[in-house]
């Protein structure tokens, strides 16, 4: 059942791990509901010392996050309540990114479905990810509805994979599998589905056991330069795609078609391009 303070979160605690199952019907959009909850966790396990490691997972076998609600182009203001104190120059999206990228406790993704647009965002902005093999694919889908990535993809996955690899995923924009994603430095590491419960529950563990201080420190040393710059040019570049007749045309009909359909869904990319064509 969904945790009592959040509509889209089960949250359950161990030993200095919280774990989060994200439950969103039907494919786990990253609608206003999802970021809303994901924030609201967030902050308030920001100054919550008995946390050592966050991990992330998903209610739905076939689907960690879809991507962003793609209904925002029928009502663009939805979004609006979170910009709330968000800082100067990043857009909401952008906000959730940095929000995870800068929690004090080690996020981990336990990647066992579909993850696409801002629901790859999400699994690069976390700290590390854990992919089962034969169920798990990354994409960047957007450059197939006529944008690019807003919320912090582009950055997130240059400093991963490097920018060739990046611009491959981005403009490729195709779905990629657990072994190649751990190739190109997406995720940590492509695991058979069977053990993925197992791998990261070690991993969780013996972060959580750490003595006092030692994740605080390095998470400091470890963190990438400030990407203030990077953000601000790739909401510049979304923004200014999103306002495009191609963008709107491409993403209505993408729903018309059955994304956000599990059946849609399944073969997003597929579904995008035969608008294109």
């Amino acid at each position: 059942m969904p945790h009592p303070a959040y509509a889209t979160l089960r949250v359950s605690r161990e030993a200095g791990i919280v774990r989060v199952t994200l439950d969103n019907p039907p494919v786990n959009v990253l609608d206003v509901a999802l970021m809303t909850d994901l924030r609201h966790l967030l902050a308030a396990l920001r100054d919550d010392d008995s946390a050592r490691v966050i991990v992330f997972d998903s209610a739905d076998p076939d689907f960690f996050i879809a991507h962003v609600d793609m209904s925002l182009v029928d009502t663009p203001d939805a979004f609006d309540g979170l910009a709330a104190g968000i800082p100067r120059g990043v857009n909401v999206f952008q906000a959730l990114g940095e929000l995870l990228r800068h929690q004090p406790q080690v996020t981990i993704v336990k990647l066992a479905g579909l993850a696409r647009g801002g629901g790859a965002e999400f699994v690069a902005a976390a700290d590390m990810a854990f992919a089962a093999i034969g169920r798990a694919g990354l994409g960047q889908i957007e450059a197939l509805m006529g944008i690019v990535p807003g919320g912090g993809g582009t950055q997130y996955l240059a400093n991963r994979v490097g920018r060739n690899r990046a611009l491959e995923a981005v403009l490729g924009a195709e779905l990629f599998d657990a072994e190649t994603a751990e190739r190109h430095g997406w995720v940590n590491r492509a695991v058979p589905a069977e053990e993925l419960d197992e791998v990261v529950d070690r991993l969780a563990r013996n972060i959580a056991a750490l003595p006092e201080g030692v994740v605080a420190a390095a998470k400091h040393a470890l963190t990438p330069d400030d990407l203030a710059a990077g953000l601000q040019r790739e909401n510049d570049a979304w923004a200014g795609q999103f306002v495009r007749p191609a963008a709107e045309k491409l993403i209505r009909g993408g729903l018309a078609h059955g994304a956000q359909t599990r059946e849609g869904e399944r073969d997003l990319e597929g579904l995008l391009r035969g608008l294109a064509g």
